[in-house]
């Protein structure tokens, strides 16, 4: 991106992606994000064409770089397995039972917030819905050629599956971190997986 006079895009996407995290797009303002960014409004709509909306897509695309593979952890390895499919949701859990984690996952609520009506950031959560899918999909099927997990589990329709639950477990946290509850969701999540 560009560098622009008197500021760095990139440091202004950062800046912007926190409070559309914090505050939800509908409840940012322009105004807010002129005091969060420190870049005048000619300067945000010269750099971002398209205005609050042109900058809250680059922040989704932003957390989809930067954060995302932070939450992925290991899942991200292509030798992922069945353990680290259960490291990333043990690492969810922790994180909603966090001041900071209560604010949820940006790419989750703008699904809740916008998907419905807003078809391009409904496009970029698609996208990590997918990734994540595919991650699941994948650590699945190392695990069942391991024999870490039973045999007849379906890795695609199983992932499919714990992508859902993670996307509920994440909905449910904001509303009750209560610990007990999100393991147990988890822990139900993963009954089925067992070797017998």
């Amino acid at each position: 991106m560009a560098r622009y006079r008197g500021f760095e895009p990139d440091d202004v996407v950062d800046a912007a992606m926190h409070r559309f995290w914090e505050r939800g797009y509908r409840a940012t303002s322009v105004e807010e994000l002129v005091k969060a960014t420190g870049v005048k409004p000619g300067s945000l709509y010269s750099a971002f064409p398209g205005g609050k909306h042109a900058l809250f897509l680059a922040s989704l695309r932003r957390y989809s770089d930067l954060v995302v593979p932070r939450k992925l952890g290991e899942l991200d390895d292509p030798n992922a397995s069945v353990a680290q499919v259960r490291g990333y949701f043990d690492g969810l859990v922790a994180d909603l039972l966090s001041p900071e984690g209560r604010q949820g996952c940006l790419l989750v609520n703008t699904a809740i917030e916008n998907a419905a009506t807003d078809d391009a950031a409904a496009a970029v959560v698609r996208g990590h819905l997918t990734r994540l899918e595919d991650r699941m999909r994948g650590a699945l099927v190392n695990a069942l050629r391991r024999s870490e997990i039973r045999e007849g589990v379906d890795p695609v329709s199983t992932a499919k599956g714990l992508v859902a639950t993670s996307q509920g477990l994440m909905v449910v946290g904001k509303a009750n971190p209560d610990e007990t509850l999100l393991r147990a969701i988890v822990d139900t999540a993963f009954a089925g997986l067992s070797p017998l």
